[in-house]
C-alpha cells in the first residue's frame, strides 16, 4: 500500500524503571525524529500517522491531544491516528493503585479525555472490543462523546466489537477474522484520508 512503517520503542517501567510520563515523552520524540528525517526516510512529513495498541494506544491518542515538555519547531502531534483498545482515561482507581499517589498526580497531563478541547484533531479510529475487561469500552465511548459534545473535529470514529476482549484483533487470535476485519477498516480509513489508493 505504499506505506513506510516504524516501530519506536519507548520507555517502559519493567525495564527502565520509567514513568507513563517518560513513555509519552518518547511517543512525542518519535514523531518529532520522523518529521526531522522524513526526506532521508522517504516520507511525506505531513502524513504521519501514530498507531497502538493498549499502552501503545494510549501514546497514540495522547501524542494527538497532550502537550510534551520539550517543544521544538518540529510538530510532534501526528496527522492521523490508529488507536487499538486505547487507554484514553488515565484517571481512575486501578491506575492509581498501580503507579501510586505521586505518578498518579502527574497523569492529567497524558490523558486524552481530559486534554481534548475545541481543536482541530487528527482524524482518528479507535478498535475496541465492548466486552474489554482491561481497558473499559465505555471510555473509548467516553472520549467520542466529549469530543462531540465540545465541537472537536473531526470526530474521532469508534469501531466497536460486541462481546471481544483485550487484544481481541491481535494476529492469530481466534479464526483471524478480527484482525483481517481490523486491517481493512484501518485501510478504509487511510483510502478516506486519500493517503493511499
Amino acid at each position: 500500500h505504499g506505506f513506510v512503517a516504524m516501530t519506536a520503542e519507548y520507555r517502559i517501567k519493567s525495564k527502565h524503571d520509567s514513568t507513563p510520563l517518560d513513555s509519552f515523552e518518547d511517543a512525542k520524540s518519535a514523531i518529532r525524529w520522523v518529521r526531522d528525517n522524513a526526506e532521508r526516510l522517504g516520507v511525506d512529513p505531513g502524513k504521519i500517522a501514530a498507531g497502538g495498541g493498549s499502552a501503545g494506544g494510549h501514546l497514540a491518542a495522547a501524542t494527538a491531544v497532550c502537550e510534551s515538555k520539550h517543544r521544538t519547531e518540529t510538530s510532534d502531534t501526528p496527522d492521523a491516528v490508529v488507536a487499538f483498545n486505547p487507554a484514553l482515561n488515565l484517571l481512575f482507581e486501578r491506575v492509581q493503585e498501580k503507579w501510586g499517589e505521586e505518578v498518579y498526580a502527574t497523569l492529567e497531563a497524558i490523558s486524552p479525555l481530559q486534554n481534548l478541547n475545541k481543536m482541530d484533531h487528527p482524524p482518528m479510529i479507535i478498535f475496541h472490543g465492548e466486552a474489554d475487561s482491561i481497558v473499559p469500552f465505555e471510555t473509548a465511548a467516553a472520549y467520542v462523546a466529549r469530543a462531540e459534545e465540545i465541537g472537536v473535529t473531526p470526530v474521532p470514529e469508534l469501531v466497536g466489537y460486541e462481546g471481544r476482549d483485550h487484544g481481541f484483533f491481535n494476529y492469530g487470535r481466534g479464526d483471524g477474522k478480527d484482525y483481517e476485519d481490523t486491517v481493512d477498516r484501518m485501510l478504509g480509513f487511510f483510502r478516506d484520508l486519500d493517503w493511499i489508493e
